[in-house]
Parts: structure tokens; C-alpha cells; sequence
């Protein structure tokens, strides 16, 4: 069984253009290829060159980091803000009813299902072995890809560092977690802008989503430096263009957030209408809690395979809109997959997809 590397993405050397402040490239690096999807960038809006805020951030982060000042001057400066960045980032207005149906629609359809059998197919043997390295079933794997980019179809149009330095220094007061979210996102900016330095990647040239993640499986860029691997050996991190990498590097990232081996991700349930407390169900959201007695206790009934579960569970509620919500059962590997994004939702999304693709799989070996 091949072996894989765990490649620091600051090990690569770089030389500084004495008069711009760029970093030449000295080897081959991820975002030099295409980055999926046109070129189309978005409406920009003024750079951040003129920000003394932001200048002072540049001067402090070359301090901190070791980089070269006007290095980081040169890239922060070009920077542009995105006007649309923020709206996009600001919740659904209160009162908006969920969908689960509808959501659901929106991931998994032909199209996904198609290019998921194609993924599967042409990576068949990588899956296998990061399922049997990492414990992470290929179906979870391959429906993380499938949800974030269609198998690298839809990578994003925006440059990462404009999206990033929109959120990092305008990021929309509106929002109720504003200054959580904006210290979030300046630390993103600092990692991304510390992995360009490093790699000697050109930080104008990166293209990812509008919140700044990158590559087929949408990591940002402290996700980058923390999960991603080299698992296709040779030598280098590849999220843009190398499957190998992806595959390893989201196996990883689930096995660093506690993903357990030959567990489900959820099971059926169903309420005994006399002794259900729901609001006692719902009160830890997606935490998984409960015993099976406690769940039991509060009206929530397993049957067949789960009562063999001996781990925490969690009342996982997928609201339909004006029809009655669906329900399910949540383990702690439903909960590492929304930790990879913050929702039942996009945990079921990615579930249901990578069953259907293994589903609509050609008859053989799986």
C-alpha cells in the first residue's frame, strides 16, 4: 500500500522580485493551473492600498510572520473590496422557512450523480486506499466533492485575496456574529498570505469562493495548512488539479475532527407521542448527547441496527417548509461532517449524494 506524505505548504523556497515585492516561483505550485470555471471576476470595487487600517495590519503580519514588508504591502494593496462579498455573507431574514426538500434538490441531481460515477471510476483505487487508511468511507468522500464543486467544475471566480480582504476589513456590522466573523476571516487573509509567501505562489493569481476557499474541496487556507496532504506523493499539495490530494486531504480532515471507523453517520427514528419532550431533544442542535436510554426517555425510539449503537446521538430535525420536518438520528460521524460546514443540511446533502453516486455505480467491485 502506498505510503502518503504530510508536505508543509511553507517548505518551498522562494526569491523576492527586488522591485515589485513578488514572489518568483520556484517550483510548481497549485494555483498556477486553472482553477475551474471562466474568469469572470467580479464587479471590483477600490483597492485597499489607500486603507491606513489596512496598511498598518500589512506592516504588523510581516513583523509577526517574518515576510518581507513591502512584499506584503504590494499584495494587500491590490487587494480590491467586493461589494457583493458582503451581502452574501448576511443570513437568510428572520422568518425565512427551511427546506430540506428543496435544499436537497439543489445537490443532488443528474448531473452530480453523473460526474460523481465519473469520479469514482477514475479514482477508484485512491478511494479505496483512503478509506482504508483514514476510516472514511469513499461515498463521504466523494459526496464532499461532488456538494462543494461538482468534481471541480465550480471552483470559484473571485480572487481569494480580494474576497478575503473584504471580509477581513469590511465584513457587514449587519451580521449577529460580526466581530467573530471578521476575526475569522483577517486570520484566513494572514494564513493565505503567509502560504503565498512561503510556496512562492503570486497571491493575486489564487481564484476560489466568495468566503475564500479553494480548490476542488473548498478549503481555506488555515484548513490548507492544518489537513491537506500530498497524497499522490509527488512532493507537492495540490487541491486545484491532483484528485490524489483531494481525496487524501479531505480523508484527513475528517479523521482530525474524531471520524469514527464502521460507524453511521445516522439512523431512522421515530417518537412515542406520550412521553416526547422535542424541546429537550432540540436543545444541543447537532451535538451528539444522548445515551440510548435518554434519548429513549424523552420519546425518541430506535429499532433495528441502532439499539447495537453505542455512542452519543443527536435529534437531527430537517424542516420541509409548511410540511411536517423529517427526522433522523445523529452520530458523531454526522457531526464531523458538519464540521466541515455548520449544518444538518449540508450534512445530509453530502450523505445522500455519495449514496447515490455508489448507488448509480456500474455493477463490479465497489
Amino acid at each position: 500500500m502506498r505510503r502518503f506524505f504530510f508536505i508543509t505548504l511553507f517548505s518551498v523556497a522562494i526569491t523576492v522580485h527586488p522591485t515589485l515585492g513578488f514572489a518568483k516561483k520556484t517550483s510548481k505550485t497549485a494555483v498556477s493551473k486553472a482553477q475551474g470555471g471562466t474568469r469572470k471576476s467580479a464587479p471590483q470595487g477600490p483597492t485597499y492600498a489607500q486603507r491606513e487600517d489596512v496598511m498598518r495590519f500589512a506592516d504588523d503580519l510581516a513583523e509577526r510572520r517574518g515576510l518581507d514588508r513591502e512584499w506584503v504591502h504590494q499584495a494587500i494593496g491590490q487587494a480590491r473590496f467586493i461589494g457583493s462579498i458582503p451581502r452574501l455573507m448576511l443570513p437568510a431574514p428572520t422568518g425565512t422557512a427551511k427546506n430540506w426538500r428543496v435544499y436537497r434538490s439543489r445537490f443532488i441531481d443528474p448531473i452530480r450523480i453523473r460526474a460523481g460515477v465519473a469520479f469514482w471510476q477514475a479514482n477508484r483505487e485512491t478511494l479505496t486506499r483512503a478509506e482504508a487508511e483514514f476510516g472514511v468511507p469513499a461515498r463521504i468522500i466523494v459526496g464532499i466533492i461532488g456538494v462543494e464543486t461538482i468534481y471541480g467544475q465550480q471552483m470559484g471566480n473571485f480572487r481569494v485575496i480580494d474576497a478575503l480582504a473584504t471580509l477581513a476589513f469590511d465584513f457587514p456590522a449587519a451580521h449577529p456574529r460580526a466581530v467573530a466573523r471578521q476575526e475569522f476571516f483577517t486570520g484566513e487573509l494572514e494564513q493565505f498570505l503567509s502560504w503565498s509567501a512561503r510556496t512562492g505562489a503570486d497571491p493575486l493569481d489564487a481564484r476560489g469562493s466568495y468566503a475564500g476557499a479553494m480548490g476542488m474541496p473548498q478549503f481555506m487556507p488555515s484548513s490548507i495548512v492544518k489537513y491537506a496532504v500530498d497524497y499522490d506523493g509527488d512532493g507537492r499539495i495540490d487541491l486545484w488539479n491532483s484528485p490524489a490530494d483531494v481525496i487524501g486531504s479531505v480523508a484527513n480532515y475528517f479523521k482530525a475532527f474524531n471520524w469514527q471507523r464502521g460507524q453511521p453517520t445516522h439512523f431512522p427514528v421515530r417518537f412515542e407521542v406520550s412521553r416526547l419532550d422535542m424541546d429537550a431533544l432540540l436543545a444541543p442542535d447537532i451535538l451528539p448527547t444522548f445515551s440510548q436510554a435518554s434519548f429513549a426517555a424523552k420519546g425518541a425510539v430506535l429499532e433495528g441496527d441502532a439499539l447495537q449503537h453505542a455512542g452519543p446521538l443527536a435529534l437531527i430535525e430537517l424542516q420541509n417548509g409548511e410540511a411536517a420536518p423529517s427526522y433522523v438520528a445523529g452520530t458523531e460521524n454526522f457531526y464531523a461532517i458538519t464540521r466541515y460546514n455548520w449544518s444538518s443540511y449540508y450534512a445530509m446533502a453530502v450523505i445522500e449524494l455519495g449514496d447515490e453516486v455508489a448507488a448509480a455505480l456500474p455493477a463490479g467491485p465497489r
